[in-house]
């Protein structure tokens, strides 16, 4: 009987240390009741695996701040890079594969950090490049660790296209040129608007 009680203790236990830290991570994350409140609004995860952070508007796939020609025939076009009153941008785009091959390398594009490989293929590896103040800004994570950006990319068959974020946190006001950077793309100068 002892040894019941001791593993419905664990499980007690392990229960109340679970509980804990979710109750920890979402007082931790902040509100959406934004800077009134003295915190700042938390950034959105996607909704899906393609999908978009819920608090950026849809990019305007009219307007192009910038075209990146990759490797094996992939094309970056950058619609916005939307700064918000909580303190983030968003980078907005499309990718497509211009070949007449699929394109399964996408890996390259989640970075080089250790703690970015465990999740798949992502966009998590872009940067931004604040070029007057010398600062670098990576993509923003969760508290998990996953990248806020496009996420579960796999196989992109030839003509095929795919809408495309990432999410940063934004450079002081004063800046709106910044580089933009992602793996196995050139660098490209876009301008920060909001």
């Amino acid at each position: 009987m002892s040894m019941q009680r001791t593993a419905r203790r664990r499980t007690a236990a392990a229960a109340l240390v679970l509980a804990a830290g979710l109750a920890f991570g979402a007082v931790g994350c902040g509100t959406d009741s934004g800077p009134a409140t003295g915190t700042a609004k938390k950034p959105q995860p996607p909704a899906g695996s393609h999908s978009s952070p819920a608090t950026a508007p849809a990019a305007d796939s009219s307007k192009v701040i910038a075209v990146l020609r990759g490797k094996k025939g992939m094309v970056l076009t950058l619609n916005s890079a939307v700064r918000d009153s909580g303190g983030f941008v968003t980078v907005q785009g499309v990718l497509k594969n211009t070949s007449s091959e699929p394109f399964s390398e996408s890996s390259a594009w989640r970075g080089d950090e250790t703690e970015m490989q465990q999740h798949g293929n992502h966009l998590g590896g872009a940067t931004l490049i604040d070029v007057k103040e010398r600062k670098r800004y990576y993509v923003l994570r969760d508290t998990e660790g996953r990248p806020l950006a496009t996420t579960g990319i796999r196989i992109i068959k030839p003509g095929e296209t795919l809408p495309v974020f990432m999410q940063f946190p934004s450079p002081p006001t004063s800046t709106a040129d910044v580089e933009f950077q992602l793996p196995t793309f050139p660098t490209a100068d876009i301008e920060i608007t909001g």
